[in-house]
């Protein structure tokens, strides 16, 4: 009983639990939708291989004394730029995206490691703030630190990991006490770039809206303007940003507000996801006896897809154990950020917490058709090495602060 205690006081079990039991379901799945295609064949093996890689990361991150993480923040984050760069220059372009680089038979995306980067980057500024977020040169460096990355992968481009890299950003400000109008100022732009997607009228209210939001704030007449004027800018730039997509990520987006509008082409992916899980019922068909998955209706299915395999061989009571699985996962990271007092750590762990909270809910989203189609692998249980190593590494840096965290509590 004694060594438990000492066990549990040191290693948290509720975060490496659920996350040993997410592998194992993300391998049963990459199995099933591998199996019968002669392309696919050995990914269960690679993904086997890089969970054990995985492993050692997180144990030997779970083991550095916790300052480590401090000292090495500004070096992550320039390094994760320099590969963004580099990625640009020569990497490889896949699906339309340059986002991968090959060293020999190991492929590498930067953008995974840039997620850890910007994260640390992002948190070693804000935690040299003594106080909150208030002023507007604070609330612009905070910004420029995190959107630097954002610009760089919008050039390869992955709008998926866009999308986790903003969502990421917003909620570091948050944590770290941003005012109201504070996150007034850093949201609308992206409320007004999001309405000016759906056409001219939109995009008026939303400037509407922004004007009144900065009349009832009472700022200086030059300050309010210039906040106007970045709005109306972001509504210009998502229109530039949209014409700058690849022409399959356009059709993407297209198919999310409409997808029986190309059910052969952009919305395929969507329906048969919706069909695969639906077809699971409530105890699912059967491990192997997907019939969607095992005739391969969704191309590739092992990755940004793979919940559907769950849903349709696992039924509706495997597709709710994943999400409770996530649950107490991002339960017990919530916590540890929450009772962290070292305020660099919280934030690390906060922006962790964000990053797989994206990821699940845009995934599962696209998945049963309530978001668009833009590539979000589920963590832990699609394959995908990069994003499995990078994935451990993060929780290897909860657990070590879980494991130290009388020093910082």
């Amino acid at each position: 009983m004694r060594i438990d205690y000492k066990l549990q006081d040191k290693f948290d079990l509720g975060l490496f639990i659920p996350l040993i039991l997410l592998y194992c379901l993300g391998l049963a799945a990459i199995f099933s939708s591998t199996i019968n295609n002669p392309l696919a064949n050995g990914n269960f093996e690679k993904q086997l291989i890089f969970g054990i890689g995985a492993l050692i990361v997180f144990f030997i991150t779970y083991s550095l004394p916790t300052n480590t993480f401090r000292f090495i923040a500004v070096p992550t984050y320039l390094l994760s730029l320099l590969f963004l760069l580099i990625v640009i220059l020569i990497g490889r372009r896949i699906a339309g995206q340059k986002s991968w680089l090959h060293f020999g038979l190991i492929g590498f995306q930067p953008s995974e490691l840039a997620k850890i980067g910007m994260i640390m980057g992002v948190s070693y500024f804000l935690s040299k703030r003594n106080t909150d977020i208030d002023t507007f040169k604070d609330i612009l460096l905070s910004l420029a630190i995190g959107f630097i990355p954002v610009a760089l992968i919008l050039l390869e481009p992955d709008m998926g990991t866009v999308i986790v890299f903003i969502g990421t950003i917003l909620i570091l400000l948050f944590w770290k006490g941003i005012s109201l109008f504070g996150m007034f100022v850093v949201l609308s732009p992206g409320v007004v770039a999001f309405a000016s997607i759906f056409g001219k009228v939109y995009f008026v209210v939303a400037l509407v809206v922004v004007a009144i939001g900065l009349f009832l704030f009472k700022k200086d007449l030059f300050f309010s303007g210039s906040i106007f004027a970045v709005n109306l800018g972001a509504g210009f730039f998502a229109d530039y940003v949209f014409k700058a997509l690849s022409p399959h990520q356009q059709l993407r987006i297209q198919s999310f507000l409409n997808p029986s509008a190309d059910p052969l082409g952009a919305g395929y992916n969507s329906i048969q996801a919706k069909v695969a899980i639906g077809s699971g019922g409530f105890w699912g068909k059967g491990f192997l006896n997907g019939h969607q998955t095992q005739l391969q209706f969704i191309p590739e299915q092992w990755t940004d897809f793979i919940y559907c395999v769950i849903g349709e061989e696992f039924g509706f009571i495997g597709s709710i154990f994943v999400l409770v699985l996530f649950l107490i996962l991002l339960m017990r990271i919530f916590k540890i950020a929450a009772t962290t007092k070292d305020e660099f750590l919280s934030l690390i762990i906060i922006g962790i917490f964000s990053i797989f909270f994206i990821h699940l809910i845009v995934n599962i989203g696209m998945t049963v058709g309530i978001m668009p189609v833009i590539g979000i692998p589920l963590p832990f249980v699609s394959y995908g090495g990069s994003s499995l190593l990078v994935n451990m590494f993060m929780l290897g840096i909860v657990a070590n602060v879980y494991r130290t965290r009388r020093n910082y509590t």
